[in-house]
């Protein structure tokens, strides 16, 4: 499963009160992976606050077994909240949730609650933004023996754009606490390059990088991807 950065256009936008939407493409070259996802972005802020949701499908012939539609759905949805135009300290909520596919099986992805801050530090113009956020996280069912999970994730999430934005650099890492393939705690960050050839088109990819994520131990899975902001 791979999980897309919210794109540090949406920093931007809350910075400059506009909204962004983008859909991109990546073609995973990750071992045993060799599969497509799309995902779906949503930024807009108001004057309270901000909301942000995307929805990853992965159409795989990996691992998973399946070669013939949608072998993963997972989406996360999150709210900031704020009450003033300087505030750099936002209280935020988020849910994440989905379902896996294998050859003649499925699995969910546990339902997740998450409660905290964010905090966003940004130069003048923009061109470099750090948000860090620290939450309370509940999983359900997310113990080996079926308890409900409370634990916390810490996330940063950074920019970087330079020669007048036609070049960014854009990612976040999770860490958190799960019962997970070999230990309690799981890595997980995905840095991505993009070249910005217009308003509205990028190429580029990221590098999802693990450990305890979707297997024991540490994982690289470098993709190649095309972005297109509406």
């Amino acid at each position: 499963m791979k999980r897309i950065v919210f794109s540090l256009m949406a920093i931007l936008g809350l910075s400059l009160s506009a909204s962004a939407q983008n859909l991109q493409l990546h073609y995973d070259f990750g071992k045993d992976r060799k599969m497509v996802t799309t995902t779906l972005e949503m930024f807009k802020p108001d004057n309270y606050g901000s909301t942000f949701f995307f929805v990853d499908l992965d159409y795989s012939n990996d691992s998973r077994g399946v070669d013939n539609g949608v072998s993963l759905a997972y989406w996360e949805i999150a709210r900031s909240f704020k009450w003033n135009e300087t505030q750099k300290f936002e209280p935020r909520i988020e849910y994440n949730g989905g379902v896996g596919i294998g050859d003649g099986f499925n699995f969910p992805i546990n339902n997740a609650w998450l409660i905290g801050g964010q905090y966003t530090f940004n130069n003048a113009d923009y061109s470099k933004l750090l948000t860090v956020s620290a939450n309370l996280k509940q999983i359900k069912d997310g113990k080996i023996n079926g308890d409900n999970l409370t634990g916390f994730q810490i996330t940063a999430v950074f920019g970087l754009h330079f020669f007048e934005r036609k070049l960014s650099v854009v990612g976040f890492a999770d860490f958190w606490r799960q019962d997970s393939f070999g230990g309690e705690y799981v890595f997980l960050a995905e840095p991505q390059i993009w070249y910005n050839a217009c308003q509205n088109f990028s190429v580029g990819g990221e590098v999802e990088i693990s450990n305890n994520f979707v297997k024991n131990g540490s994982l690289v899975c470098p993709t190649l991807g095309a972005k297109w902001t509406f």
